[in-house]
């Protein structure tokens, strides 16, 4: 399929909601973006996981009572990152270990509760692999209001949350409240991974969170590019996925998720100062460069100025 007859599609009544799948993709494509440049320099993408976990139980609520799935799982989300932060204040049991047992006990509640709905088997074929097809207007607001209501929320705290990604007790010296900032930032993440669900499901979330932030990382040293780039790959990454997988017939999820990862790999390979060819280029020019100008200095007479 060309682009332009995609563009077509687009503007087909008939085809009503695929200008609603795309608006969903590059939305949640672009929050998780911006939120994950956190999370890449904090180093905690287990999270994400944990999180993508945790809205488990609250979706199949929803489900159950024929409710909002996103606001189903951003309330079950909220809660476990509530109780994440809370709990790891304890600094006996890690971080990582509290986010693991959260994790695990909040999607065994969730398969236990919609095991007892009839045609849940479906439902969880949606839940992990998203169901962007079949996006009721209600969430498209949804999805779009809790964007806005995140973003607002990062460009008010975006210094805070550098100094406290970047170090913790430096940042408790300065006066910083870094427990409530930690329960923001969790909470941030939570609504991130709710509104994305849809468009790639449970098991690809993490990627959409991780993926663009970390491309944007070895593109540039500069947090605010970073932030600016993360969004960009992640948007890029939902029109051209949800382009291929409406000329093949594959699943959008996967095909915005392969997109993102291309672009990374890419990235890795290519990036001008931190992309392996770049880095080889470095080695190998290094030494030739260090070797012309031993050759010249010994070259160059005595008596001659320094350049």
């Amino acid at each position: 399929m060309s682009i332009t007859d995609f563009l077509t599609d687009l503007f087909n009544p008939n085809l009503a909601f695929l200008p609603k799948a795309l608006a969903i993709a590059v939305m949640s494509s672009i929050v998780c973006g911006v939120v994950g440049c956190y999370v890449v320099l904090r180093g905690m993408a287990f999270i994400g996981d944990a999180v993508a976990h945790a809205v488990f139980p609250g979706i199949a609520v929803a489900f159950v009572l024929q409710g909002s799935l996103v606001l189903g799982g951003a309330v079950a989300g909220v809660a476990t990152a509530l109780l994440i932060a809370i709990f790891a204040q304890n600094r006996r049991v890690k971080e990582d270990s509290i986010i693991g047992v959260f994790l695990v006990g909040a999607f065994a509640l969730g398969i236990v509760i919609i095991s007892q709905a009839p045609g849940y088997a479906g439902s969880l074929q949606q839940f992990l692999f998203g169901s962007i097809t079949g996006i009721p207007d209600r969430d498209l607001y949804v999805v779009g209001g809790a964007g806005l209501v995140i973003l607002g929320l990062v460009l008010a705290l975006h210094k805070e949350f550098v100094a406290v990604c970047l170090d913790r007790e430096m940042s408790r010296s300065m006066g910083l409240p870094v427990f409530w900032l930690d329960i923001v930032l969790y909470v941030l993440v939570t609504l991130a991974v709710v509104i994305s669900l849809q468009t790639i499901g449970n098991i690809l979330v993490l990627a959409l969170l991780i993926t663009p932030a970390a491309a944007a990382r070895l593109l540039t040293d500069r947090l605010g590019a970073m932030m600016l780039l993360s969004p960009v790959i992640g948007g890029l990454a939902a029109v051209i996925g949800l382009y291929l997988s409406w000329s093949y017939d594959t699943p959008v999820g996967g095909t915005i998720v392969l997109i993102a990862t291309a672009i990374f790999l890419t990235a890795w390979l290519l990036a001008p100062r931190h992309g392996l060819l770049a880095k080889r280029w470095r080695r190998v020019g290094g030494p030739g460069r260090t070797d012309v100008a031993r050759r010249s200095s010994l070259s160059t007479p005595a008596s001659a100025p320094a350049p």
